[in-house]
């Protein structure tokens, strides 16, 4: 067989090789946004091929796009500092005309701990103090916070194994320094509380944040408010 035949017959193969790849390709893509205030969310988007994850893949930013091959179905998780992580299914028999599956995923916060601190015992659940309030500025705990931090207390109790991060996060806006000066104050104040309620200091970890993993950069005061917070995350249990 002469060359020139030979590279013929491997571009014929070749060809089609690609068209039939190309028939079974189809495409996941969308945008990662904040359920509350509908901003782009940068965030950690790993997926997997179904049932046994033969593919694998991990991209970061708030958009996400990459490639289904077959008819297998693929399993997304969404991660991004301040909300709670997404898992969500891309099927393509769901892909329009143009072989896309298009699905924009919407994060939202963690859950309120005074309605889950009763029943969310798993590590690496995060959940926040809606109910706490300090003075702005300040880290003195408002006597109102006294009953969700009451249940985080009973929480603690209930499971002699649980450990619990503390994480105090500030508006981005002012003074870095003073910013993350004032939420290691304010977790402090929670854990000196909740010893003060008999839980072991060696069950509460404490993590300052300051203002640098803000929910929103919008300029309004609910803004402000989303980013004031403090979250407790289960790290052993």
């Amino acid at each position: 067989m002469s060359r020139k035949i030979f590279v013929t017959l491997l571009l014929c193969f070749w060809g089609c090789y690609a068209w039939g790849q190309a028939d079974t390709l189809y495409w996941a893509e969308g945008k990662i946004i904040s359920g509350s205030t509908k901003e782009a969310v940068n965030a950690r988007i790993t997926y997997q091929s179904l049932p046994y994850g033969n593919i694998v893949g991990e991209l970061n930013g708030s958009t996400y796009r990459f490639a289904l091959y077959g008819k297998e179905k693929y399993e997304i998780t969404v991660e991004a500092n301040g909300f709670s992580a997404a898992r969500y299914m891309i099927d393509p028999a769901e892909a329009n005309s143009e072989r896309k599956v298009i699905k924009d995923i919407e994060l939202t916060l963690p859950s309120p701990a005074a309605q889950v601190s009763e029943s969310t015992h798993s590590v690496g659940k995060v959940m926040r103090l809606d109910n706490l309030l300090f003075q702005q500025g300040k880290y003195k705990i408002d006597p109102s916070s006294y009953s969700e931090l009451d249940g985080i207390a009973n929480m603690l109790h209930n499971y002699p194994k649980m450990v619990i991060q503390l994480e105090g996060h500030t508006d981005f806006r002012g003074d870095p320094k003073e910013n993350m000066k004032l939420s290691q104050q304010r977790v402090d104040a929670v854990k000196d509380y909740l010893v003060n309620k008999g839980v072991g200091k060696h069950k509460v970890k404490t993590k300052a944040f300051g203002g640098t993993n803000p929910i929103s950069q919008a300029n309004t005061e609910e803004s402000r408010r989303l980013n004031r917070r403090v979250e407790v995350r289960i790290v052993e249990n």
